[in-house]
């Protein structure tokens, strides 16, 4: 069960105008903020457009893009999803993976247990956390060595080695 990249790839959202000159102030969705160098193409609603600056204020990018010359047209894309094309992602590391592929993976303990798929993926400070939906309910699970055993995206499967207490 190969998973498949989708075709576009979130890297931020647009949180509003800032300032009267068309730039937007973005809640940054990715680990590669490179994403928003001047001259780069992203896409809202898969509309084509290039950063022609970018500056960072309080952890948010404030970007400005071609096309969008007011605060008018930056309000019309207040909440949208900015993206990139999957041909823009960078190659990870050995054993480093992008959350879309680890969406919808089934996870299984290495006695043979299913757990059931990861829904979603939480980003504390510390390490991220698969949370997955099964038989059991709601499983958290630590992204850390002494629990992820194996991560296999061509088979669709997680190996994972429950810390006691972890499924109580």
């Amino acid at each position: 069960m190969k998973q498949s990249s989708p075709e576009f790839i979130p890297i931020g959202k647009v949180l509003g105008p800032w300032g009267n000159q068309g730039k937007l102030k973005v809640y940054i969705l990715t680990d590669f903020p490179e994403h928003f160098a001047s001259n780069s193409k992203v896409y809202v609603n898969r509309h084509s457009y290039t950063v022609e600056e970018c500056a960072w204020h309080k952890g948010s990018a404030i970007i400005k893009l071609d096309t969008i010359d007011s605060p008018e047209e930056v309000q019309g894309l207040t909440g949208r999803i900015i993206e990139i094309h999957h041909s823009q992602l960078r190659a990870l590391a050995e054993g480093e993976f992008y959350h879309f592929q680890i969406i919808g993976l089934e996870v299984w303990t290495t006695g043979g247990e299913k757990l059931g798929t990861v829904n979603e993926i939480l980003t504390p400070e510390s390490n991220d956390v698969y949370v997955v939906h099964g038989i059991r309910g709601e499983v958290l699970i630590p992204v850390i060595e002494d629990v992820i055993k194996s991560i296999d995206i061509e088979n669709g499967r997680i190996i994972v080695e429950p810390m006691v207490g972890m499924l109580d």
